[in-house]
């Protein structure tokens, strides 16, 4: 078991650190970019981003997933590098032909998208989206071959070559929102090229069909699942933009960018994690693999989110304009559901071992369901609460919802995953685990005081309770205390090589 938390250790390190980059260039800019681009022009960006998020999942026609899956099927090299050309010439022509149609009709999509007619606009989306998809599929390449060092390397030629870009378009020629899409994703573009050079073995603009026909029988079903649960990641900012006001879509906007404290984690594990799920050929091996993860996942992010819980009011405050304080209302429960969502990501996993992709259907439609009932619930409306009655929680409730739709997705896969890869979870420890970490952070808000020095210091220091509680309670078994030793040991020589 230790050389496979080894290898998830590692390479989940390197995607982090990719993400933690990108995650901290983007809010030292944020500033910058902001004083040269309206907050009209800064909307039709986000909504044009998001719909380029929407749209590559779709075009992907979930061969991207079935990649990871299909590749460690067998060790044929042959069969790989087809698979893998198979995969690329799919995206390719998929986003290729898209862009193509999109871009006759832009004038009317940009209408459709933005309520008035932005067609140059609505091109350097395009570019986006073709870019961004493509380089998805480029990353797969080498997350399945664990090259973790080129895939940093790759991350971080595309994030400078994204600053520097934007930065000359939108300071220096004054050019917008265009300059922030074609800033973003000409840079993404420069670096699929690239990728497409260095993978020159496996690059191809032919898909062999039968290869194409297995990988679309197991991807299409992931398609409207993923798509759902991308729609349930956005329905809330713009429910609290149309029921609330500008100002709480802002500061639930504010709120889920601090929340990336967490996901920073989460993104990490949820590209390493399926390589190495997949990779596994005995059944019982992986069993107890996924259990032992799921667990230590929990720990590692439910940590965090203790910590965003206790101390979200001074990273509001040292992070956020004044105005955008209220933001820690939900900061919380924000956390809380990236950790949900990677274990959600873990889950599907599962469906994805057992060739079951189809039941993700039914657990992504619950999860959008319950949420929209939670927000409908939760937050009132514009002018107080909705007739039917409810909680009037504001952008806190959005967070609740959230949470609460992710509980009712892990439920739903669990109920119909057990029956064809029956995982025996650490429930005791589970539970014993989120009485620690629950019982900490709400003691600790509830007792503590919420600013000012003192209330700091003792926040921080009630945090020490996690690691003296789990340890009072026997939590850690000797052997995972002298694995995590040798984990140390291990991180602490790819340090020193990196920096050798």
């Amino acid at each position: 078991m230790l050389h496979y938390l080894k290898r998830l250790l590692r390479t989940g390190a390197a995607y982090q650190a990719a993400d933690i980059i990108a995650k901290g260039i983007a809010v030292f800019t944020l500033p910058l970019y902001t004083r040269h681009v309206s907050s009209g022009e800064y909307g039709a960006y986000s909504a044009l981003l998001t719909a380029v998020i929407l749209a590559s999942i779709l075009l992907r026609f979930g061969v991207g997933e079935a990649f990871l899956r299909f590749y460690y099927e067998d060790e044929d090299e042959e069969r790989r590098r087809r698979i893998a050309r198979s995969t690329i010439a799919t995206v390719a022509w998929s986003t290729t032909l898209a862009a193509a149609l999109l871009v006759v009709f832009a004038a009317p999509v940009s209408q459709a998208l933005l309520g008035r007619e932005e067609p140059i606009l609505l091109d350097c989306a395009i570019v986006g989206l073709w870019a961004f998809t493509n380089l998805e599929i480029a990353y797969a390449q080498l997350r399945v071959d664990e090259r973790a060092r080129a895939y940093l390397i790759a991350s971080i030629c595309n994030v400078t070559l994204t600053v520097t870009l934007t930065v000359s378009l939108v300071v220096f020629s004054g050019l917008g929102a265009k300059g922030l899409l074609l800033g973003n994703f000409g840079a993404s573009g420069l670096v699929v090229l690239g990728l497409w050079w260095s993978l020159r073995e496996r690059f191809s603009l032919r898909a062999r069909w039968s290869d194409l026909k297995a990988m679309l029988s197991f991807g299409l079903p992931t398609v409207p699942a993923d798509a759902i649960v991308y729609c349930l990641q956005v329905a809330d900012r713009f429910y609290l933009l149309r029921t609330q006001s500008e100002g709480a879509a802002g500061r639930y906007a504010i709120a889920l960018q601090l929340a990336t404290v967490v996901f920073v984690a989460v993104r990490g594990f949820q590209y390493a994690w399926p390589p190495l799920a997949y990779s596994i050929r005995s059944e019982a091996v992986a069993q107890r693999l996924y259990s032992l993860v799921s667990t230590w996942f929990v720990l590692a992010t439910g940590v965090i989110v203790v910590g965003v819980t206790l101390l979200g009011r001074w990273l509001v405050r040292l992070l956020a304009a004044p105005e955008y304080f209220g933001a820690h209302t939900a900061l919380p429960w924000l956390a809380l559901a990236w950790t949900l969502y990677g274990l959600y990501q873990m889950a599907i996993v599962i469906t994805g071992r057992a060739m079951v992709t189809r039941r993700n259907l039914p657990a992504a439609a619950t999860g959008l369901a319950v949420n929209v009932l939670l927000l409908l619930w939760l937050v009132p409306g514009a002018s107080g609460p909705l007739p039917g009655g409810g909680a009037g929680l504001g952008i806190a409730g959005a967070g609740i919802a959230l949470c609460g739709a992710y509980v009712a997705m892990l439920a739903m896969i669990h109920l119909i995953t057990r029956s064809v890869f029956p995982i025996a979870f650490e429930w005791g420890r589970l539970a014993r685990l989120a009485l620690i970490l629950g019982g900490v952070a709400v003691s600790g808000e509830l007792l503590l005081p919420t600013n000012g020095v003192n209330g700091f210091v003792s926040r921080a220091l009630w945090l020490t309770l996690v690691p003296a509680l789990l340890l009072l309670s026997r939590f850690l078994r000797p052997r995972e205390i002298e694995q995590a030793r040798l984990l140390v040991g291990t991180a602490r020589a790819w340090i020193a090589r990196a920096r050798g």
